[in-house]
This record gives structure tokens, sequence and C-alpha cells, in this order.
């Protein structure tokens, strides 16, 4: 029997019925598994291109999914990424940002925005969804309840290894930006292990950090 807190709760004042109004997201990306090769649209250097995830194999990627173009906080987080580019390269590491925004919105919002400009990597695009869903990052509307950031996506940051193996995963609410440093950071951890057999880094680990041998003589010492 649903008691008044949860009605209340499940209260749609939209449609005036009760429902559950909590959306469940599903990905089929999963960390230590490969990443589907998707086909996806990218504007990068005034040029409209096709790439697959296939396309970077051999580098580090970074992909950074964002709600939407000609938005707020977004510009922000992207102005951050460009900036550590360069740094980003140096290290084997390509970035593709997506939204379900077309190239041709990319190439507008890149053409009349100051940070948006500073963006050297490619810009994709996902106007089907389909990607953001693999990732677990779309908003999907409810069957009653209105949502109105349906079909943008989440702020979500994936990780992904030369193999094309997904390492480090994030999902933000929209409200809350991310770091682009903290990104470079995991990056340079997970290359860290990755060369360094046997050893983890601790939290806040940063390159010339100590790092860590996991064993029984650590148990109950730390």
């Amino acid at each position: 029997m649903t008691n008044k807190k949860e009605q209340k709760s499940n209260y749609c004042e939209h449609c005036g019925d009760f429902h559950e109004r909590t959306k469940d997201f599903t990905s089929s990306v999963r960390v230590g598994e490969l990443v589907p090769d998707y086909e996806f649209e990218v504007y990068q250097n005034d040029e409209i291109k096709t790439m697959r995830f296939s396309d970077v194999r051999g580098k580090w990627l970074i992909v950074f999914f964002y709600p939407a173009d000609f938005t707020f906080v977004c510009p922000t987080e992207l102005e951050e990424m460009a900036k550590l580019y360069p740094k980003l390269k140096e290290l084997n590491a390509e970035v593709i940002s997506f939204s379900t925004d077309t190239v041709f919105v990319h190439k507008a919002w890149h053409d009349t925005s100051p940070a948006i400009k500073q963006i050297g990597f490619p810009m994709g695009s996902d106007p089907s969804g389909k990607i953001g869903y693999a990732f677990g990052t779309l908003i999907e509307g409810g069957e009653h309840a209105f949502t109105p950031d349906e079909g943008l996506t989440l702020r979500g940051t994936f990780l992904v290894d030369p193999q094309g193996v997904l390492r480090t995963m994030e999902i933000h609410d929209n409200s809350v930006g991310r770091s682009a440093r903290e990104t470079l950071r995991k990056l340079q951890a997970a290359q860290y292990v990755e060369t360094h057999e046997g050893k983890v880094c601790p939290a806040s680990w940063e390159p010339g950090s100590d790092d860590m041998t996991p064993g029984l003589g650590l148990v109950g010492k730390i």
C-alpha cells in the first residue's frame, strides 16, 4: 500500500496521476570492456568529417559529453579542456566532445563564442542520442512526467585506453561543472599503472607522488 509520503513524491502535476518519476539510466558501456565502435560526424578546424572511435585506437581517448551548445556552464568546461588539449596530445591522448547538437550548430557556436573558438579537438554530433544512450548520459523523458532537458545529455567524462577499453567514467548532474585538470590527472594515473605493473595510485595521486604495491603487508596499516 502506497503511503502519503510516497504519493506526494510520485504525484505528477502535469497529468494529475501518481507514477514512478525516477528514470533508470542504463549503459552498454562498462569499465573494463570495449567501447562500441560508433560512427559519427565531427566539426574540427572549420571542417565537417565522419569519424569512428576506432580511428583513434593506439591513443588514449577522452569522451566528453555536455548538455548543449550555446549554454552557460558548458563553454567554461570546454574552454578548460581546450587549454589543456596541447598537454593531452603530448600524452598521446585525443579528446572528442559530444552533444546532441548537429555539426552545423557546433560551427555556429565555434564562430561566435570566444571560449569555443579555442577548441581544436573534434566536436562530435549525436543528434539521435544513440551514443549518449550507450554511455548512459542521455536524458529521456518519462511516459507522463515532463522533462525539460529531454534529448540532452548529462555531463559525462569517459577515459578509453589505446585498445578501446573503458578505464574511467564519471557522470554529473548538469548543474555541477567538471574539472579538466582532474581528467588530466586521471589520464596520468591510468597511464602510470599501465606502465608500472603491480602498482596502484592512491587518492589524489599526481606524477612524482608515491605509488602503492597492494599486499597483505599493507592491510590495516594505512
